[in-house]
């Protein structure tokens, strides 16, 4: 039971991609499910929750990500999908998809681990450079 990323790449400032989250062996619809990232040498950073499909699929975003990301959900392809616009040299980083352990109140306040997120893949790399 793994998500699987895909969609990374290369890309100039302002450039945009959107990177694919397929759920192997869950439903991605049953879960809130949340990006994170994870950039050289730092942290897992928190990026972006959307909730359960039954609770309303309220949307949450870090305040650097806001107005330029937008995280969605395709249940009949059991897909999640991050549109990454605007994109800066410092979302450089490893991209991947989890289901959540906890509500995301939890990951806006910043105290979260990596136990906070489960089904985890490996992630999509996205590079942002002129």
């Amino acid at each position: 039971i793994q998500a699987l990323e895909s969609g990374g790449g290369l890309v100039q400032p302002g450039g945009s991609l959107r990177l694919s989250c397929v759920g192997s062996g869950f439903t991605v619809d049953t879960w809130d499910m949340s990006w994170v990232r994870q950039a050289p040498g730092k942290g897992l950073e928190w990026v972006s929750t959307i909730g359960d499909a039954y609770s309303g699929g309220h949307t949450f975003y870090r305040d650097s990500v806001k107005g330029r990301f937008t995280i969605s959900r395709d249940s009949a392809k059991n897909t999640l999908y991050l549109q990454m616009d605007n994109l800066q040299p410092e979302d450089t980083a490893i991209y991947s998809c989890a289901a959540d352990r906890r509500p995301p109140e939890h990951y806006i306040g910043g105290a979260y681990s990596q136990a906070d997120f489960v089904y985890r893949g490996q992630g999509t790399q996205v590079t942002v450079s002129s």
